[in-house]
């Protein structure tokens, strides 16, 4: 018999939509400080951890999947800024790239402000095969450039700034760091961004917005994780 694929799925803050799509969980535990809920079914394990905000926490909830939990790939579903009036249309996404836009090695290594050592560009390539699966299950998504830190923006002149100087169309709090954890892991990884506010909203309107996008979000990570 086929060995069910074990699946992490990530999530920072939007967990009434997990509870409200998957319901009670089979199992539930308190490991590293975190809240893991274990989900089954005839296909996969899905073991759901709620990181939290932020990037060490997202960093940390993604090493205690991979680590404690052995899972093959993890999904990273969430709510994000719109940076153009054009990401304010549009509801779902697929993170292609990520900037990591406040780390900086300039002043003592050849290399530009947010670029790490090792990598080509400022941005992280996501994994294009899984990516590909994703547009081609759901053309809907729109794939988008992430900018990623430990900074709500809400400020116009910030996300204006954001997408001239990364091409960024999104931003959020934890991709860098659930990327860069599964990079060094050769774990595939896949984030799936719902969009809450546009150039002109902030913290407001993404808390007004924040549970019926990640509904909306969620539905089509699933989607995706059952077929792939």
């Amino acid at each position: 018999m086929r060995e069910k694929k074990k699946i992490g799925l990530l999530v920072a803050m939007e967990m009434e939509s997990v509870f409200s799509r998957y319901g009670t969980p089979g199992k539930t535990e308190r490991r590293g400080g975190f809240d893991v809920y274990c989900y089954e079914n005839e296909a996969y394990i899905l073991h759901v951890i709620h990181s939290g905000v932020g990037e060490i926490a997202a960093a940390g909830a993604a090493e205690l999947l991979i680590d404690r939990y052995e899972v093959e790939m993890i999904v990273n579903f969430g709510v994000v800024g719109g940076l153009t009036e054009e990401m304010a249309k549009t509801k779902t996404c697929v993170v292609t790239r990520v900037v990591h836009y406040d780390f900086d090695l300039s002043g003592i290594d050849p290399v530009r402000p947010a670029q790490y050592p090792g990598f080509e560009d400022v941005c992280i390539p996501a994994d294009p095969a899984l990516v590909e699966k994703a547009l081609a299950l759901c053309p809907e998504l729109k794939p988008v450039t992430c900018a990623s830190a430990d900074k709500f923006v809400g400020n116009r002149a910030d996300k204006e700034r954001l997408h001239q100087l990364y091409g960024a169309d999104i931003c959020e709090m934890e991709s860098a760091a659930v990327l860069l954890t599964c990079l060094r892991n050769e774990i595939p990884c896949l984030m799936i961004k719902a969009v809450s506010d546009g150039l002109n909203e902030g913290g407001v309107e993404f808390y007004d917005a924040v549970q019926n996008c990640a509904s909306v979000c969620l539905s089509v990570a699933d989607r995706i994780i059952r077929e792939l």
